[in-house]
C-alpha cells in the first residue's frame, strides 16, 4: 500500500482522484448552527446535506460548530480537531463505494462540566439554529406523561443551577436567557433524533425545563422560538476496525471516518423564525405533514429493527443484513410488517406503504452494510416504548392481530436476560440494563413480571389479547428455543 495521507485540509489537494473534496474554501465559511451530539449519523446526513450545499457555493454562512455534553464527546472533539474537523464518508453499496470528505463543520467547542463555551456560543449572534442528536431517550421524557421527568437528577441539578447546567437542554435554556437579555432574538431548535413529533418534543423539554427556573424565559422561548419537527433516515454503522480499515485502504488516514448505505431522506417542517439553509437544494424535503413520513419510517424501519434486531442477537447473527439472510427471522420481519404494522401507517406522498416495506428489506439486506445487531438492540426500552408499543396499541384499538408483535417483545424480555441461545453473554446494552434485566429474570417464573414495566408498556398488562399472546410465546421461547418458536410464528401467520 502507498503511504497514507493525513486527513488535514493541506493534504486535500493529495487525495486519491476517486475521492471527491470540498471545492469551497473553508476560511470563507462563517457558523450558522451549533450542533450537539457529533456521532457518525450526523456527520453522513445532516452535515452532508449541507456540505452539499457548499459545494455549489450554498450556505456559506451557515457552517456547523460542533459540541457536546458527555465525557466521551471530548475524545471525539480531540480526534476531529486534529483533522481540521474534516470527515471522510464511505457510501456503501452492492453496486460500488463512493468516497468524499465533507467539511461542513468548522469547529468543535471544548466540552466542559458547566458547559460555558457551549452556553456562550449559541449566544452569539451568528448563531440562528442549534441542532441535535442525543438519540431517543435522551429528551428527559416521562413516559406516563409525555412531559419533562422533573424529577430526575439532572434536570433537578439544571433547574436549581441554570448558570451551570449539566444537560444539552440546559445549556440551550441558558443561552436563550443571555440572548434574551442582550437582545439578540431567538434561534430555532432542530431535533434530528428518531421521534415522532421530534420538534414539539424538544420545544416541550426546553420549556418545561426554563419554567422551573424562569417563567418568563420559558413564555419568550414558547412565543419566539421555533422548533420545526424533521424525519431522517440513513442507516450509518458504528465506526470500528473494519471502517478504519476501508478508510485506509483508501490512502486516507482518518481517526473519525463513518460508513453509511447510499440511500439518505430528511423530511423537514418549514418553520424556522430566524433563517435557515436551502438543505431542499441538496435532495431534502420541505412540508407541512412531516407526520406521515416520520410515522412510516419510525414504524417500518426503526420498529422492523425492533422486530429483527434481538432476535438476530440472540442466535449469534452479529449484523443486520445476516439476520436478514435468515429464513425464519426475514419471514418474520415480513408477515410482523405487512400484518401488524402497516395497516396503522398512512402512505407518504408517491410511496404506498408496500413499496415502503420493500425498500426497507432491501436496504437491511445490503450485505455492505455491517450495521450490527448489538447497535440496533441497543436502548430497547426507549425503542420499544417508542416504535413497537404504538403499533400495540392501534392493534388492539382497531380489534386487528398483534400476535407477532407480542412474540417480538417476548423475545426482547428473553434477551434481556443477556445470554445468547449458543450460551455466550451479552454485555449490558441498555441504560436501564439493570431494571430490564431484573424484570426478565422475574418473567421467567412469571411472564406478566415483564409487562408490569409500566414506564414501557403503560396499561397493556391489561389488554388480555396482548398479554396472554406475550405470555404464550415467552413460555415457548423457554421450552422450543428462539429459531423454533420464530419458525412457528411465520407458519402460522402467512402475510
Amino acid at each position: 500500500m502507498d503511504e497514507l495521507i493525513p486527513l488535514r485540509l493541506d493534504n486535500l489537494g493529495r487525495m486519491p482522484r476517486e475521492v471527491q473534496v470540498p471545492r469551497y474554501a473553508r476560511d470563507r465559511l462563517s457558523p450558522g448552527m451549533v450542533h450537539i451530539g457529533l456521532g457518525n449519523f450526523h456527520r453522513a446526513h445532516q452535515a452532508w446535506y449541507t456540505h452539499r450545499l457548499m459545494q455549489n457555493g450554498l450556505a456559506t454562512d451557515w457552517a456547523i460548530i460542533g459540541a457536546g455534553v458527555r465525557r466521551g464527546d471530548a475524545a471525539m472533539r480531540e480526534r476531529l480537531s486534529g483533522q481540521d474537523f474534516l470527515t471522510t464518508l464511505i457510501a456503501l453499496d452492492p453496486s460500488g463505494q463512493a468516497v468524499e470528505v465533507t467539511g461542513a463543520m468548522i469547529d468543535f467547542l471544548p466540552v466542559e462540566e458547566d458547559n460555558a463555551a457551549l452556553i456562550e456560543r449559541i449566544a452569539a449572534p451568528d448563531i440562528r439554529i442549534v441542532s441535535l442528536t442525543v438519540t431517543e431517550g435522551g429528551y428527559y421524557m416521562d413516559q406516563s406523561t409525555g412531559g419533562l421527568d422533573r424529577d430526575d437528577p439532572d434536570i433537578v441539578h439544571d433547574a436549581r443551577n441554570p448558570d451551570r447546567p449539566r444537560t444539552a437542554f440546559g445549556a440551550i435554556v441558558a443561552a436563550l436567557r443571555l440572548r434574551r437579555a442582550r437582545n439578540l432574538g431567538p434561534v430555532s431548535g432542530l431535533s434530528c433524533d428518531n421521534l415522532q413529533g421530534n420538534g414539539d418534543i424538544l420545544r416541550r423539554t426546553i420549556v418545561e425545563l426554563a419554567r422551573m427556573s424562569d417563567p418568563d424565559l420559558a413564555a419568550w422561548i414558547d412565543a419566539e422560538c421555533s422548533f420545526p419537527n424533521s424525519m431522517v433516515d440513513c442507516i450509518v454503522p458504528a465506526t470500528g476496525v473494519r471502517e478504519l480499515a476501508l478508510v485506509r485502504q483508501k490512502g486516507i488516514e482518518d481517526a473519525a471516518p463513518v460508513t453509511h448505505e447510499k440511500f439518505r431522506q430528511w423530511v423537514i417542517e418549514d418553520d424556522f423564525c430566524a433563517g435557515r439553509p436551502d438543505w431542499d437544494r441538496a435532495g431534502a424535503t420541505f412540508t407541512k405533514d412531516v407526520h406521515t413520513y416520520e410515522t412510516m419510517k419510525i414504524r417500518i424501519l426503526n420498529g422492523g429493527h425492533q422486530v429483527i434486531g434481538a432476535a438476530g442477537e440472540l442466535l449469534g447473527l452479529g449484523t443486520i443484513s445476516a439476520t436478514m439472510a435468515h429464513d425464519g427471522i426475514r419471514a418474520m420481519f415480513q408477515k410482523i410488517t405487512r400484518t401488524e404494522i402497516a395497516p396503522h401507517v398512512a402512505p407518504a406522498p408517491d410511496m404506498p406503504v408496500s413499496d415502503y416495506i420493500d425498500l426497507i428489506e432491501r436496504r437491511f439486506a445490503n450485505p455492505e452494510i455491517l450495521d450490527t445487531t448489538r447497535r440496533v438492540a441497543f436502548d430497547g426500552s426507549s425503542r420499544h416504548a417508542g416504535f413497537i408499543v404504538p403499533s400495540i396499541r392501534d392493534g388492539l384499538a382497531q380489534d386487528r392481530p398483534v400476535e407477532g408483535l407480542a412474540l417480538v417483545s417476548a423475545i426482547w424480555a428473553r434477551y434481556c436476560l443477556g445470554m445468547r441461545e449458543d450460551g455466550s453473554g451479552i454485555e449490558p446494552n441498555d441504560p436501564l440494563w439493570s431494571a430490564l434485566q431484573q424484570a426478565a429474570q422475574a418473567a421467567q417464573a412469571r411472564p406478566m413480571a415483564w409487562l408490569e414495566q409500566s414506564s414501557i408498556y403503560g396499561d397493556l398488562k391489561d389488554a388480555h389479547r396482548f398479554s396472554d399472546a406475550f405470555c404464550a410465546w415467552y413460555e415457548a421461547l423457554e421450552r422450543d428455543g428462539v429459531a423454533n418458536t420464530i419458525a412457528r410464528f411465520a407458519s402460522r401467520h402467512p402475510a
